[in-house]
């Protein structure tokens, strides 16, 4: 749920009675579970929050985020070689199913 709640925020700002109304929708929880959810992005700074009249307008802080991407690249230079050895052993398998295929029926009879 808060992972939807960033990829709403990431698009802009948006009110906090705009994301809970998405939230809400599609997850059917309460406005106040929502601003519940809302304070712990907002207080573990994976959003702001800037008020405007009476409406709290909430945006992506991508900071924590990018610490978090560049923390992950450790484990993805040891995930390439696995996942390209994967997909070349997947590029075989189809390789060799299409060789190993039954002839058609015209083939058979002669």
């Amino acid at each position: 749920m808060r992972r939807r709640i960033l990829e709403l925020i990431h698009a802009g700002e948006m009110s906090s009675g705009a994301v809970a109304e998405v939230i809400r929708s599609e997850f059917a929880i309460s406005q106040p579970a929502v601003s519940q959810h809302l304070k712990v992005l907002r207080d573990n700074g994976f959003a702001t929050v800037r008020t405007e009249g009476t409406r709290r307008l909430y945006s992506l802080d991508a900071a924590p985020l990018r610490e978090v991407d560049r923390w992950l690249d450790t484990f993805r230079r040891n995930w390439t070689p696995h996942l390209d050895a994967l997909a070349t052993e997947i590029s075989r398998g189809k390789r060799h199913r299409a060789s190993a295929s039954p002839r058609s029926d015209k083939e058979n009879i002669s």
